[in-house]
């Protein structure tokens, strides 16, 4: 008996040796957070998929999924939070795909699924589009209801490579190609798309050293009285005169801006010098006009935003009362109660708070009542074609009714003729932007355009 026991002390820690092992190399293998698959298990599984449709001449398929706005939960609710949706999308991912499939978690807010057999390249972009709609769907966090603006990419067997690595970025490119377009859409793999990633690095390198380069600018559209016609404010766009690229618009950079958190020392340099320009045009004489200018989700989150803000109006010797802030509805319902407190203090300061692209997002109108403000922007897409859509009409008095019941101000925006200036006019509104006043203008132009009108 006594001979056994060394034999039986050998045996057990061997298997607790294989035990840790195998628990190891699943550690290894896997997300710790979401107990995914991780990039290195997802590639071995692509290469089986692969030896194995080339046996059967059949095709498989490889999905890349990044959530959009997940910074911005993580940001302004914190880890926590950030987790809990992770985890969240990793099980409606799970749910969606067949036993033989892979769902994988490769990057922050990235996953990657691997379809190993597919029929046609249609059955792919049918799974993309439902991952579109699973994502998209609102997610409840500790009180919270959370929505991202999800991006898919695909890409195909044989079509767009013959490895894993390749198959993984293409995906990943169509996938970014959605992310600069808009978001909230799947693609499949273009050859063209394989040339975003050089691009974007030079873009982002670009974007870096632009303010000190000073080749960004602001140009001004005037906000105008819809029953006067005089213009009674001015909003400031960004603008990036780029060496190579020329004149650069928002849509071209921002997203850039805040996917790489340039947005900040951006943000800052807008409020900078549209408080500067506007102090300079009341010195000249001009009679006071406030000055909007647009916030970011990622200034709002700043701890310090009211402080920044009192310093720029002190070393400009702005007014308060002259500059006014527009924030879009998704960035506040982001995490109302915070954005709620934010902005009463910014109110209390002096300066005029509006909603921007009203009627776009998710607001809830409880939330609404407690916010703030002095105005709500009507998004363009809403006025662009009042003519032949009742559903818009509507819509806008709907929302005229509303904010004038809450004593807010309304401002039409894109209002590019006649027909729908006089729309505006009938629904009530109190104030238009738009092409059929003045295209934005550079400050030189601008300040021209308000010596006219003086």
């Amino acid at each position: 008996m006594g001979r056994a026991i060394p034999g039986m002390i050998y045996s057990t820690m061997a298997a607790a040796l294989q035990r840790a092992n195998a628990e190891l190399q699943n550690l290894a293998l896997h997300d710790s957070l979401t107990k995914l698959p991780n990039r290195t298990l997802l590639e071995d599984r692509i290469e089986q998929a692969i030896a194995s449709c080339k046996r059967a001449g059949s095709g498989c398929a490889v999905l890349c999924a990044d959530l959009g706005r997940f910074k911005t939960v993580n940001d302004s609710l914190g880890r926590p939070a950030g987790d809990a949706l992770l985890r969240t999308a990793a099980e409606r991912l799970r749910a969606m795909v067949r036993l033989g499939d892979t769902v994988s978690r490769v990057g922050s807010d990235e996953f990657a699924i691997l379809l190993r057999n597919i029929g046609k390249t249609e059955d792919a972009l049918a799974l993309a589009r439902k991952v579109i709609d699973e994502l998209s769907a609102p997610v409840r966090v500790h009180a919270h209801e959370l929505r991202v603006a999800p991006s898919v990419g695909v890409s195909i067997y044989p079509l767009h490579g013959d490895s894993a690595e390749a198959l993984i970025a293409n995906a990943d490119a169509a996938m970014y190609h959605v992310k600069i377009s808009g978001r909230n859409a799947a693609r499949l793999f273009a050859p063209e798309m394989s040339n975003c990633f050089p691009e974007r690095l030079a873009l982002e390198n670009d974007l870096r050293e632009a303010v000190g380069r000073k080749e960004l600018e602001l140009h001004y559209q005037p906000k105008v009285d819809v029953r006067s016609g005089k213009t009674t404010g001015m909003e400031a766009l960004a603008r990036w005169r780029h060496p190579r690229k020329g004149l650069l618009l928002p849509a071209e950079f921002i997203p850039l801006a805040e996917e790489t958190g340039l947005i900040i020392s951006l943000g800052d340099w807008v409020l900078r010098e549209a408080c500067r320009q506007n102090r300079a045009w009341q010195n000249d004489g001009l009679a006071p006009l406030r000055v909007a200018v647009n916030i970011s989700a990622s200034q709002l989150q700043q701890r310090d935003l009211v402080e920044r803000i009192a310093a720029v109006l002190q070393d400009s010797g702005l007014e308060p009362q002259w500059l006014e802030l527009e924030i879009t509805e998704s960035v506040v319902m982001q995490n109302p109660t915070e954005a709620i407190d934010v902005l009463g203090r910014l109110k209390r300061m002096g300066l005029q708070i509006s909603i921007d692209d009203f009627g776009t997002g998710y607001s809830s109108l409880s939330y609404l009542r407690r916010f703030p403000l002095n105005t709500l922007k009507i998004d363009a897409s809403f006025i662009q074609d009042i003519s032949g859509d009742n559903n818009d009409a509507t819509i806008v008095q709907a929302i005229v009714s509303l904010a004038h019941s809450l004593k807010l101000q309304v401002v039409a925006e894109g209002v590019e003729n006649e027909a729908q200036l006089r729309f505006v006019q009938a629904t009530g509104s109190d104030q238009y932007q738009g092409y059929l006043r003045s295209e934005p203008l550079p400050a030189l132009e601008f300040g021209r355009l308000l010596m006219l009108a003086a």
